[in-house]
């Protein structure tokens, strides 16, 4: 199997450069305050953020399952809960994409007021970033997993893998680099605990109605 690890030197530069290129180091690489900004990120329609996606995408997963992490593997056969890409200023103004495994899909996004995704469930959401001139960078592919209670209250019990274009896993909440999964657990935080730390897709983009309140 891949080594999960990669060199600092190495690491340093592709975080940069995957994350944010330009966009300046935290003091400590490993432990990131959150995704870095995309540098004069294109604004595209859904039909062009469509398009440009599905030239990368097979080549991305690729590279994703080299990490070993069975989301990595198979998220493409699950449900994607969004039409085409959007943009995520919480993932630094790149284009990403939503899907969910078997027992996420009957839940996600329908969740009423309190409500907890069932264990087992599984988000996973690729990037690509594009710029001005129409350029496409791989992205990082993110995972939430929802573990069984008590795996880390403050989470809402969500497990957060991080993992780079290479297949490298950057980090992960139950192993590589944990605490450099902290940005992902206080940035899910804002959604709050009657969300179950999950924001919604943007209505424009989603495949399911908004649920009831």
């Amino acid at each position: 199997m891949r080594s999960s690890l990669i060199p600092i030197g190495l690491a340093s530069v592709m975080w940069t450069v995957v994350i944010g290129a330009g966009a300046a180091l935290a003091a400590d690489p490993f432990r990131p305050d959150g995704h870095f900004q995309m540098p004069d990120p294109a604004v595209l329609d859904p039909g062009m953020a469509e398009h440009l996606y599905a030239r990368r995408v097979d080549e991305m997963a690729k590279s994703y399952a080299l990490s070993g992490v069975p989301a990595a593997r198979f998220y493409r056969s699950w449900r994607r809960a969004n039409r085409a890409p959007y943009r995520s200023a919480t993932h630094g103004d790149r284009y990403v994409n939503n899907y969910v495994n078997g027992t996420a899909a009957a839940d996600y996004g329908r969740l009423a007021e309190g409500e907890s995704m069932p264990v087992g469930s599984i988000i996973a959401k690729d990037a690509i970033a594009i710029d001005r001139q129409l350029r496409i960078f791989a992205g990082p592919l993110s995972v939430m997993e929802k573990m069984p209670e008590g795996y880390d209250p403050e989470a809402r019990d969500w497990r957060y893998v991080l993992i780079l274009p290479d297949g490298s896993i950057f980090a992960d909440s139950s192993g590589t680099n944990a605490e450099g999964t902290g940005f992902c657990v206080a940035c899910h935080q804002g959604a709050g605990d009657a969300a179950d730390h999950l924001f919604l897709i943007p209505d424009p983009y989603r495949r399911t109605p908004r649920p009831q309140r």
